[in-house]
């Protein structure tokens, strides 16, 4: 059986070791076949949890971070002192309600906040895994979590949701773990990666790997690491998860801390400064290996691919009910994605619903106050646990 792990158990990453919450252990003799041939093991999967489980254990809704996310999803986060991800959303009297939910969130296998990943130490070699990290897929982050549920004694997930990755998360589970899933809330997601956003992917992750300290992925046995690199990362990325209006609306042409051009290459804009207190933050709590990892399962991400990519076909007969979610100007996972998900459903026979939200504020809009977004989850979660006696 996998032992539980205190929070605080060794464990080797590029920023300050930080508390994780909670974390189970697998031994060798729980080993985690991958897509890509190998095997993982030991492994370990860290996670928060918020509200109780009931008697009947019924009332689970699994949250699936997206690629920047971790388990911290409400409260305080242990390294920036800021707010969960998804603070709007977690706790009592929210959409996700800790009243009534017992909501559990792990960090994904690949990950940097205590899962497994390229900066675990492999205990093969006694030293971070880095590049001799098995590559894993979204498929393999959900593997990792069913073995994490069954620890905790939880047959079946009321709903599971996330944004973005976390929305493949979603819709791995309800496609290759039914029996295990009641409802499902995909969010600003997709059913494959498109070309655009692996080529996005693509820039971030070459910027990385050209850090002259990145040093082959071997980076923290030096103890440098390619801070340059995953900052510029970051800020490739953050500029995909914001919307032309936003940016405007937000910065314009406005200089920082400046009335005239200074005819150099600092920051003369004020969305310049942003970008790069995006990119410096980001430096201080990820690591830059993961980042490579958790992009590229993202990149392979097709779920319907073995299906001919016939994603009503994945789906027919599924008793699962789902509410997928999209906003306006999101551009990196658009409205016509999420449609097709809800599309193929609908043809699958399932029930399926299908809400685009007006919102300005681009992908990130599920991590914001978008109060049109919060009824929705609300509505839609309140109507599943009613349907299933969960009052």
């Amino acid at each position: 059986m996998p032992q539980a792990v205190p929070p605080e158990f060794p464990r080797r990453l590029s920023a300050p070791d930080v508390p994780r919450g909670y974390a189970f252990r697998f031994d060798e003799g729980e080993r985690l076949p991958l897509d890509c041939g190998r095997t993982l093991a030991p492994f370990d999967v860290a996670y928060m949890t918020y509200g109780k489980l009931n008697a009947s254990r019924s009332n689970a809704v699994l949250v699936c971070h997206a690629l920047s996310g971790d388990q911290f999803a409400a409260g305080t986060h242990p390294m920036t002192g800021r707010a969960g991800w998804w603070e709007t959303m977690v706790g009592p009297g929210k959409p996700i309600d800790t009243d009534r939910f017992y909501v559990i969130c792990p960090n994904v296998i690949g990950g940097c906040m205590g899962s497994t990943g390229p900066a675990s130490c492999n205990p093969t070699a006694g030293k971070p895994y880095a590049l001799d990290f098995p590559v894993v897929t979204i498929a393999d982050m959900v593997r990792a979590q069913i073995r994490l549920i069954d620890v905790l004694g939880i047959e079946k997930i009321l709903c599971v949701t996330g944004g973005s990755m976390g929305g493949m998360q979603a819709l791995e589970w309800a496609a290759r773990f039914p029996e295990r899933v009641v409802s499902a809330i995909p969010i600003a997601t997709s059913a494959r990666h498109t070309a655009q956003n692996i080529a996005l992917h693509e820039v971030g992750r070459q910027a990385i790997m050209a850090d002259p300290d990145w040093r082959g992925g071997n980076y923290l046995n030096d103890s440098v690491r390619p801070a340059r690199g995953l900052a510029v990362a970051r800020m490739i990325g953050h500029i995909s998860y914001l919307s032309e209006a936003a940016l405007t609306q937000k910065f314009g042409r406005t200089l920082q801390d400046r009335t005239a051009y200074s005819f150099g290459f600092g920051a003369d804009f004020q969305v310049e400064s942003y970008l790069r207190h995006q990119g410096s933050t980001f430096v201080g709590r990820f690591d830059a290996n993961s980042y490579l990892y958790i992009t590229r399962a993202m990149d392979y991400f097709d779920l319907a691919a073995e299906q001919g990519s016939d994603l009503a076909n994945l789906f027919r007969n599924t008793a699962i009910r789902f509410l997928v979610l999209s906003f306006t100007s999101d551009w990196l996972f658009p409205t016509n994605e999420n449609r097709a998900i809800a599309q193929a459903l609908s043809n699958a026979g399932a029930k399926a619903q299908f809400r685009e939200i007006e919102s300005i504020r681009g992908h990130d809009a599920f991590l914001l106050n978008e109060p049109e977004f919060a009824a929705a989850m609300g509505e839609f979660l309140n109507s599943v646990a009613h349907e299933r006696g969960i009052d």
